[in-house]
């Protein structure tokens, strides 16, 4: 099993995706089936909810509601962790300090330079060979 923090992107990417078979449905196909048990706290909770209901992506309710519910039902309610160094993105530090609160857990995103360099940080396709 594997542990992720999902970036947000992840999340609007997969709802966005039109096939079943490309990576970023494949990986969340992978949270579903429990090979990935999704990390997360309050604060990325309230932000999946922030940016999944904007108007500009017409998500149905439901959607959104099930695919947060199911994050919440098979994850890992985590700690943040202090990172001490500067962010190249300060709004995605929790993402990253959830992360380092297991010494197994990875970040998957679709924005790596958001995020310091580092082996953690993979990106969908990344976490997808992780799997095999």
């Amino acid at each position: 099993m594997i542990y992720a923090v999902l970036d947000t992107n992840v999340l609007v990417s997969a709802l966005l995706s039109k096939s079943a078979e490309s990576t970023i449905s494949r990986l969340i196909h992978a949270v579903i089936d429990g090979r990935i048990t999704p990390m997360y706290s309050d604060e990325i909770i309230d932000e999946y909810k922030k940016v999944l209901s904007r108007d500009k992506f017409h998500f149905p309710q439901e959607l959104q509601e099930a695919l947060i519910n199911r994050i919440l039902n098979t994850g890992l309610d985590s700690e943040r962790i202090h990172f001490d160094e500067i962010m190249p993105d300060e709004d995605d530090r929790v993402f990253y300090e959830v992360t380092l609160s297991r010494n197994d857990a990875f970040l998957v995103t679709g924005n790596q330079r958001h995020f310091p360099v580092s082996p953690i940080v993979v990106t969908p396709a990344e976490m997808l060979e992780m799997l095999k």
